[in-house]
């Protein structure tokens, strides 16, 4: 099992009612993409974030769906002009030990194949992690 994790802080100036759009659409991902096996989106306590979301996914070819599924497209171009700082990590009980630059390299077909979502990604304030281009996993 892979659980995806991501963490974020809003730029000044986003509204109620653009953050509500953006936590349902996280929500959505959740309900409607068949490879996530359960989620939660929510505050997040304890570090420098304020949201957050984790979608249990079974495995690397269940990850690469949840990736390219329509709904995560919509979220990431809704939800990402809002965001300043995020964070992507992945938890897994696999025991190959290049999980984690296998599930770089899925970010990084993703990111190669979405001009958009290069130029959105470009736009945050900081962004690290196991989505962030050029990762490695490690």
């Amino acid at each position: 099992m892979i659980h995806h994790g991501i963490r974020f802080t809003l730029k000044p100036g986003v509204t109620p009612e653009q953050l509500e759009e953006a936590l349902e659409s996280l929500r959505t991902q959740g309900r409607t993409i068949a490879s996530v096996k359960s989620f939660v989106v929510g505050r997040d306590y304890g570090g420098d974030y304020e949201w957050g979301a984790t979608f249990v996914i079974e495995d690397l070819d269940g990850y690469w769906e949840y990736l390219i599924h329509p709904d995560h497209l919509r979220t990431d171009r809704l939800g990402l002009p809002l965001v300043d700082k995020f964070t992507s990590f992945d938890i897994t009980d696999d025991p190959d030990p290049d999980t984690g630059t296998k599930i770089a390299a899925l970010h990084q077909r993703r990111f190669d194949g979405d001009a958009e979502l290069t130029r959105l990604v470009s736009g945050l304030g900081e962004y690290v992690g196991s989505g962030a281009p050029g990762a490695h996993g490690d």
